[in-house]
């Protein structure tokens, strides 16, 4: 079992917005499947995204008097206000967390990596505490579950899906931000590293994203280790330390 440094008061606040605008998002997630489910059941097919789902919602709505009373699109207006409130509270949370992080050096640094941004880097920063914790920086990706499980059978080794362990929050963010540099690099190949270029050539896209998040962790490490910037392709990240 891992054991890190206890967190600073200033980390654990942190830590509680990242955590609560996790909730957040999670309950305007079940929300707009309920916004979509509902009137789905008449037949009407609502968009995916949660930008302009209750416009649509609403639009829909009004084109269909005879198929739809005036309570059930009054419940329809009443959960697309609540997804409405919970989008401002989202969007409350993530302005304290990047004021925040616009005045944590550590998370600065991190968020020089492509594929972590603003609050990828704040959570990781925040999460970690002193890197010196950890040995290497694949110590960190396994306390993170960015690590294939190991197995062995007569006394050959076979490696399995990632451990999952840690933070899910964290590693979500993790990987979410690495199927973006893979997007882009999908779009504009000439700018894109050779490592995961080759990556993507040879293995599923989903692989390929939780490899470079694994990598994304183990560089974080060693830039924190060496309070350096990211340069591609200069940073060691298989280097260990003593703690």
């Amino acid at each position: 079992m891992r054991f890190v440094p206890v967190k600073t008061p200033a980390q654990q606040t942190v830590l509680s917005l990242h955590r609560a605008r996790a909730g957040l998002v999670r309950s305007r997630t079940a929300l707009a499947n309920q916004i979509r489910g509902l009137p789905g059941e008449s037949g009407i097919v609502l968009p995916q995204g949660i930008r302009l789902l209750g416009q649509r919602a609403m639009e829909a709505l009004s084109s269909r008097d005879i198929e739809h009373g005036e309570p059930f699109r009054l419940l329809i207006q009443m959960l697309v206000e609540h997804l409405r409130e919970l989008g401002n509270k989202v969007a409350e949370l993530e302005g304290r967390i990047r004021a925040i992080h616009r005045t944590d050096a550590p998370g600065q640094l991190l968020e020089t990596i492509p594929g972590i941004g603003a609050l990828t880097a704040s959570a990781l920063a925040a999460s970690i505490g002193n890197a010196r914790a950890f040995r290497s920086g694949r110590e960190l990706a396994a306390w993170l579950g960015l690590v294939p499980r190991q197995h062995s059978s007569g006394g050959t080794p076979h490696l399995l899906g990632i451990s999952k362990r840690g933070d899910t929050a964290l590693r979500t963010l993790l990987i979410h931000g690495a199927r973006a540099v893979i997007r882009m690099a999908a779009t504009r190949p000439e700018m894109a590293d050779s490592w995961l270029m080759n990556l993507c050539r040879r293995r599923h896209k989903n692989i390929a994203a939780v490899a470079l998040a694994a990598k994304n962790a183990r560089t974080a490490w060693a830039m924190l280790i060496r309070d350096q910037p990211y340069q591609a392709g200069h940073v060691p990240v298989r280097s260990s330390v003593t703690r």
